[in-house]
């Protein structure tokens, strides 16, 4: 094993749904090499019972160049400038220096036109919308939308928004000239961008 890597844990319901784990290693060690060990030495003394639960090791398959020869660029500014300050729980990742295919960038926006669209709509007062990805996977681990009240309202959306990677650039024509207009006075809350547009639900 290397010194790189990174783990998410998926829950729905308060129940673990996935468990994902990315790690660095040697050249020759195999993918089932690592997923065994992994399971054994990390996930179980964990979680101790784990069937039932998804585990996903690696899956965009080798990390064999890990640290910051294999993920550097830019940073872009701090999350909570380009977005609603405190008032939301959020990732990492900022949307700055990044094109559409990331999903740091268009999952937020999408996750922004979704949340929009519920509360224009009528289906709440506000609402959260959160979701969750694995690296090398089009679909997302988890997709979920609470109300004002903290109750789920996923069932209200009928599977109207489609929050693969490639779906969300389609949906809002992510991949027009429209950024510089983001660099400054962050992403949300302003007229003519494609995630604060309205729909009819």
């Amino acid at each position: 094993m290397g010194p790189d890597g990174k783990s998410q844990v998926t829950l729905e319901d308060g129940i673990v749904k996935t468990v994902l784990v990315s790690c660095q290693h040697d050249e020759d060690t195999s993918q089932s090499e690592i997923k065994e060990f992994l399971i054994e030495n990390l996930v179980k003394p964990v979680f101790e019972d784990v069937s039932g639960i998804e585990i996903l090791v690696n899956p965009t398959g080798k990390f064999v160049q890990g640290g910051f020869e294999a993920d550097t660029g830019l940073t872009g500014r701090k999350i909570m400038v380009d977005t609603y300050g405190g008032i939301i729980p959020h990732g990492g990742g900022a949307f700055s220096g990044k094109d559409p295919s990331k999903v740091d960038r268009s999952a937020a926006y999408m996750a922004r036109f979704v949340a929009k669209n519920i509360v224009a709509n009528g289906l709440a007062d506000a609402c959260l919308v959160s979701v969750a990805y694995a690296i090398g996977r089009a679909e997302p681990l988890m997709v979920e939308v609470v109300n004002e009240k903290g109750e789920s309202i996923c069932h209200l959306l009928n599977n109207k928004f489609d929050f693969r990677p490639s779906a969300i650039i389609e949906r809002l024509d992510l991949r027009r000239p429209i950024y510089r207009q983001t660099a400054s006075y962050g992403h949300f809350g302003r007229a003519g961008l494609p995630w604060e547009e309205f729909v009819e639900i």
